[in-house]
């Protein structure tokens, strides 16, 4: 099953680096967001490490739906949705190719991010970087799980890009929540362990969503 999963991720990297569709547009908006963000705090004020983190996360969260409807998109402009629903592979692998996929390509959105929010935010006295390069892959695995399944849902839809948007935001709040919580103790002198709760609430949402990736994904993709 991974194997295959693996395949299929590679085959959908190849197709969205070659046509750029996707990655592009996430790219280019994370950087549009920064940028106006970064000229509407004070003028010669130090931005608050909250409005920083908040602002990454944003970023993140917007490229997320970009980076999925291009990935669940490609089948249905293709046409080979119902070839991969007939091919001899567990459905879920479909949903851990897609992950796999996603999780790659927000991570490398994430990492043209961090240089931007470095020039226009100045994040560089941030108290903890071996923190913050933990804290991006735990709330990403929650953000590609559920991106995943939810773009599979909205698959084959006319309104996909609305369908997901709409539903994803509002399941995603308490993931962004604890992201900017803890980004916040992380570009402060704060921390401790007033933010073991809420690495506790990331693992959680991410064990939970993946659990019931795993169990709806062919319901919702063969539907």
């Amino acid at each position: 099953m991974f194997a295959k999963s693996v395949n299929l991720a590679s085959k959908d990297l190849r197709l969205v680096f070659l046509s750029g569709n996707g990655f592009v547009q996430a790219v280019l908006l994370g950087f549009l967001l920064i940028f106006v963000f970064s000229i509407a705090g004070s003028k010669g004020a130090e931005p608050h490490p909250r409005w920083i983190s908040a602002i990454f996360w944003l970023a993140t969260s917007f490229s997320l739906v970009l980076i999925f409807n291009n990935l669940y998109a490609m089948e249905e402009e293709n046409e080979t949705r119902q070839g991969l629903l007939i091919a001899p592979v567990p459905l879920q692998s479909i949903w851990l190719g897609k992950t796999i996929a996603g999780a790659l390509l927000l991570l490398l959105v994430q990492l043209l991010f961090l240089p931007a929010e470095i020039v226009f935010l100045d994040i560089s006295q941030a108290s903890s970087w071996q923190g913050i390069f933990l804290l991006i892959p735990l709330v990403d695995w929650g953000l590609v799980v559920l991106g995943s399944l939810l773009g599979g849902i909205a698959s084959g839809e006319n309104s996909r890009d609305s369908l997901l948007t709409i539903i994803i935001f509002p399941l995603l709040l308490p993931l962004l929540l604890a992201g900017i919580k803890i980004g916040e103790a992380l570009l402060s002198s704060g921390g401790g362990e007033q933010i073991y709760s809420w690495y506790t609430m990331i693992i959680a949402f991410d064990l939970i969503f993946t659990g019931a990736a795993l169990i709806l994904f062919p319901f919702v993709f063969s539907e």
